[in-house]
């Protein structure tokens, strides 16, 4: 005990951390069968929001250091600014901090402005934790620099120092801020992908698909934007529509007015859904497919659908004159041993003959790239997840951990991946370096 008085506040977080996500691991593997499914879905997901919590104390921890603490020594520490100063940083810190709790208490139809101004303190958080790093290796660098040349650093150069970290810290961070909350809140992009295929019937040449990703339904994103999202997929007039996952950040029975919408698209071929990562953490899968369906939006639960030109059919069809759509369930199904789920690549592209054009909805890039290596002759993967970084610096990390990033990628000779940049954002309302999208992909038979 007295060994862990010793330790530092930023390691009482990390081994508050590591406690923490061991006990989810102990959660999901011998929990989750013995405890009635709603205690144990509020018991997992407060794990994860107290995991997250934990990590970001100890960035919560060096903004404090770097814009209160080191301050405290010059001389306008007494001052009335400077009390107000240490005020707004708490407050902003602890509004970062409640962002994550809101999943739990505050989603409703439409977003609380709590919600809202909790996820943009978030994303400034990010921000302001990466650019106080910058600065602080600058400044590393700069001393080392003097120090080479023999050159004393004054007393007078050091407050000067301290003050300048936060002050241009504080002025990137609030016009970045700005800028991805603006960005954010502009309708998405139509982009529009022609893509070749082989093997494509000359009846479904031109066919039109409309690709939505990581709506994410919850504490940001409300119905107001799902119509939105409703009337200008309808304005394309889309043969086929697909969800490729990440549609919710909660549960149906609190989302069902939300996504009410959905039940408008129109599609001449069907709208079909497959699962994101989000839609397991909600522990809510079974009710999502059920209130999907009532929509007439079809879950590809690890199946697929043979699509002619006049429509679906569960059965074979007697030409060879249709497409075969299938899609997966996500790969953290398997993660977090949900049972039931999980991608099974046999089962969803099933008699999904090398001779007939195959699309498969996939929400991870990951996930593609394992399909591509079990069955290369799929000719087009529609998946989702990155949200092209959504804010920087994690467009950086989402490109290096994924093996597709955004955009359309020509893997083989008759093969192709395309990666949506999502259609709304997850939480945070900024996008920093990316767009959203709603994707219209024309096939086209290829020569």
């Amino acid at each position: 005990m007295a060994t862990f008085r010793q330790l530092s506040l930023g390691m009482k977080a990390t081994l508050a951390a590591g406690i923490l996500f061991m006990s989810m691991i102990i959660s999901r593997s011998y929990l989750a069968g013995s405890l009635e499914l709603r205690a144990w879905r509020w018991l997992f997901r407060l794990q994860l929001v107290l995991f997250v919590n934990s990590l970001m104390l100890i960035g919560s921890l060096y903004i404090w250091r770097s814009t209160v603490s080191n301050l405290c020594h010059s001389p306008a520490a007494e001052s009335a600014c400077f009390r107000l100063w240490k005020m707004a940083v708490v407050t902003f810190l602890a509004l970062a901090h409640s962002s994550f709790f809101t999943m739990l208490f505050l989603v409703a139809e439409e977003p609380y402005l709590f919600s809202l101004a909790a996820y943009s303190c978030l994303g400034a958080y990010i921000i302001m934790v990466f650019f106080l790093c910058i600065l602080s290796g600058m400044e590393q660098a700069y001393q080392f620099l003097a120090w080479r040349s023999g050159r004393v650093v004054s007393s007078l150069d050091e407050t000067r120092r301290l003050a300048l970290r936060p002050a241009l810290a504080v002025a990137v961070t609030t016009m970045l801020s700005v800028v991805g909350f603006l960005n954010a809140a502009q309708p998405p992009a139509v982009k529009t992908v022609e893509v070749p295929i082989h093997q494509l019937p000359p009846s479904m040449n031109n066919l039109k698909i409309a690709l939505l990703s990581d709506i994410h339904l919850g504490p940001t994103v409300g119905r107001t934007k799902m119509e939105m999202f409703v009337r200008m997929v309808n304005v394309l007039e889309p043969d086929i529509t697909v969800i490729v996952g990440d549609l919710s950040d909660s549960e149906a029975s609190i989302l069902q007015t939300a996504v009410a919408p959905l039940g408008q698209l129109r599609s001449r071929l069907g709208t079909y859904f497959v699962t994101g990562n989000h839609e397991y953490y909600t522990s809510d899968v079974s009710n999502w497919f059920a209130l999907l369906e009532s929509l007439h939006v079809r879950p590809l639960h690890n199946e697929n659908v043979k699509i002619s030109a006049t429509g679906a059919q569960h059965g074979g069809h007697e030409d060879g004159d249709w497409i075969c759509l299938a899609g997966v369930d996500d790969i953290e199904a398997d993660i977090l041993h949900y049972a039931g789920h999980g991608m099974d690549l046999v089962k969803a592209l099933g008699d999904c003959s090398p001779d007939h054009t195959t699309i498969l909805l996939a929400h991870q890039p990951l996930a593609a790239k394992r399909a591509l290596q079990a069955r290369p002759d799929i000719n087009l993967i529609l998946s989702g997840h990155t949200h092209a970084g959504q804010i920087f610096p994690l467009n950086v990390a989402a490109y290096l951990l994924n093996p597709f990033f955004a955009g359309l990628y020509h893997v083989a000779q008759t093969t192709f991946v395309y990666v949506s940049p999502g259609t709304a954002y997850y939480g945070i309302p900024m996008r920093l370096g990316s767009r959203a999208e709603i994707t219209e992909l024309i096939l086209q038979q290829a020569p």
